[in-house]
């Protein structure tokens, strides 16, 4: 795994109620195919593409973003990196090592009620069709 060339700061968006020093691993079901367990922690250098993935993560809690830092090698993630965005402008990465919450990020644009849906369509459109497969 190549160590992807951006400094951050890095976020990652969930609706899990976490603690400075606390650690995200790989590990758990995806928010996006319940069926799969996940073999990596995603993160971005987007504050706001975290916002949008805290908005459509699974479970109840309100939606949080935390800055956070990597604890070992990540790389570009290839679910959207040249598959669905040439080069990686959404600065998305994933890695197989925890990331370390820094802290809660609180100022971040949240999704209109409406926009929520559309992103929720989309999603379900992607997972209804064989070629919204994830790369884990």
């Amino acid at each position: 795994m190549n160590k992807a060339l951006d400094e951050g700061p890095f976020y990652h968006g969930t609706k899990a109620n976490l603690r400075e020093g606390d650690l995200l691993s790989p590990g758990f079901r995806s928010n996006y195919r319940p069926e799969v367990v996940m073999n990596h922690i995603y993160f971005t250098a987007l504050r706001d593409g975290a916002g949008l993935a805290a908005e459509l993560a699974a479970g109840d809690g309100e939606p949080r973003v935390y800055a956070v830092e990597p604890t070992g090698a990540f790389e570009d993630d290839p679910n959207v990196t040249d598959k669905k965005f040439p080069g990686n402008p959404t600065r998305s990465f994933r890695s197989s090592s925890p990331l370390k919450i820094i802290g809660e990020v609180t100022e971040w644009t949240r999704l209109t009620p409406e926009a929520l849906q559309e992103w929720r369509a989309r999603l379900a459109a992607i997972v209804a069709d064989e070629r919204g497969e994830i790369i884990n």
